[in-house]
Parts: structure tokens; C-alpha cells; sequence
């Protein structure tokens, strides 16, 4: 099985403090990996590696097949989608929903005097239609509902048919029923032989949808465990990463974790 992703050694340094110290991972073709962590455990700096935003300080990371320092990364980028906090900051809240969508296909933020061909047209409707969100089509961005908006992104994420897909927090800001709304399209999604390879990030263990695969767990820039999920999410790893201890339990499908008394 090809591999997606294979990080050896890597780690990023910052001001003298290392957000991610020497981090091995490798990914194949069609797996679904969470990555679960404490807030300041390095979680997001991984994922910007893996969207070829940041190159590592030391080690080496090869995304797609292709080695990052000797790799354009403007021809890489368009094959991962990537759905997070930081690129809805840069949505234009006047942006029509239809057009926040289908300007993924130029790989641009805010709709300027692209051409888009019909084919481009249809594919958006079909993954609005996916996500619970055709209906939205002409509403701005900005006059959504934050689970309204974390939909509208993982329809954007999609459009150019990535070969890696990559969800920061996706779940972040949303009420339950957001929540659940939210976790039940990644679980149709991550349930899809078809669906890219995909990783999640969270650090909440509710937020984990069916047809996660694998886990990777982060505490201060290192890995404390990581492999198939049912070996990997155990209370004894979970313990060592939140420093807690911590009961899991899973039910129907979905995790769910409890301080001990």
C-alpha cells in the first residue's frame, strides 16, 4: 500500500522551544487517522507539515510522495484539502456560499474573475448537497451558524478532490446538536472507500467519527502512542497524554472519556 505521509525524525524548533520534537509517522493510502493531544500539544503544527505550510526545522517529511524542500509546493497543495479555523479567517463573510465552494477549485479565497467551467459548478452542488448545505448556496458566509459554516468547509475541503484530506478542530465553537450534525457527516465521510486519505484533529475524544481507522496521540511536541485505533485509544495512553486519569468507554460506535474519582 502506498504510503500518503512519512515524517522521520521531524521536529520544529520556534524561539528555542521545540513544538514537535522527533516524530515518526507514516500513513497509507486510504486510512483515516485522529490525532488527539492537550491544548500546546503540537497537534496543529503537525497538520500545517502535512499541508505543506511549514517545513521541518530538523528530519524529513515526504507528503504524496514528494519530499518537502525539494518539492514545489504550490503544485502540492492543490492535491491536499485542508478545512480549519485559520483558513475560515480568511473567508470573506460577504462571500456567497456557492462561491466560497467552487473558488476552491482555483485553490483561492474570495471569488475575484476566475472562469469556472460547468463541471466545476456541478461538483459544489453535489458536495453541498453532501454536507446539508445546497440550500445555503446564495447566503453570505458571514450570516451562517458556526455548524452551517464547519459544513461549508468540509464541502470547500473536497471540491478538488484531494488526495489527503486534513480537518483542524472541526468540531471547535459548535453547540451539541452542531456537534453531532457535524460528527455524522465526517462518519458517512471517513465510512467512504472513496473518500481521501484523511487525518483529524481534535482534543475531544466525542468528536471522534465512525470509520476512523487510526490514532495518534501528542503530548508536548511527542508522540506517546499511535496505530490502529482499537490498540492505540486505551485509558493507559489517554492518561499518559493528558496527565489525568482517565476512564474510556465506547458505545454504539462512538468514544467517550471520564476523569476517574
Amino acid at each position: 500500500m502506498a504510503a500518503v505521509v512519512e515524517l522521520a525524525g521531524v521536529s520544529i524548533v520556534r524561539g528555542g522551544k521545540h513544538l514537535l520534537r522527533d516524530v515518526d509517522w507514516r500513513i497509507d493510502e486510504g486510512e483515516r487517522w485522529v490525532v488527539i493531544g492537550p491544548n500546546g500539544a503540537g497537534k496543529t503544527t503537525l497538520l500545517q507539515i502535512l499541508a505543506a505550510q511549514v517545513h521541518p526545522t530538523s528530519g524529513l517529511a515526504a507528503l504524496l510522495g514528494e519530499l518537502l524542500g525539494a518539492v514545489d509546493v504550490f503544485e502540492l497543495r492543490p492535491r491536499i484539502g485542508v478545512s480549519s479555523a485559520a483558513l475560515a479567517d480568511r473567508i470573506p463573510r460577504g462571500e456567497s456560499v456557492g462561491d466560497v465552494v467552487v473558488s476552491a477549485a482555483y485553490a483561492t479565497v474570495g471569488r475575484w474573475r476566475e472562469a469556472y467551467d460547468p463541471v466545476d459548478y456541478l461538483r459544489a452542488a453535489a458536495l453541498m448537497r453532501q454536507f446539508g448545505v445546497e440550500h445555503l448556496g446564495r447566503r453570505t458566509f458571514g450570516t451562517l451558524s458556526e455548524g452551517e459554516r464547519k459544513r461549508v468547509q468540509l464541502a470547500r475541503a473536497l471540491m478538488t478532490d484531494p488526495e489527503l484530506l486534513l480537518l483542524d478542530e472541526p468540531g471547535a465553537g459548535l453547540d451539541l446538536a452542531g456537534r453531532e450534525r457535524l460528527v455524522t457527516a465526517l462518519g458517512d465521510l471517513c465510512s467512504d472507500e472513496e473518500a481521501p486519505t484523511t487525518v483529524l484533529v481534535t482534543h475531544h475524544i466525542e468528536e471522534i467519527p465512525a470509520g476512523i481507522t487510526h490514532a495518534l496521540m501528542l503530548a508536548d511536541g511527542m508522540v506517546t502512542a499511535a496505530g490502529p485505533i482499537h490498540e492505540t485509544l486505551t485509558d493507559e495512553a489517554l492518561t499518559r497524554t493528558f496527565g489525568l486519569d482517565l476512564a474510556l468507554e465506547f458505545t454504539a460506535g462512538r468514544w467517550a472519556a471520564r476523569a476517574r474519582r
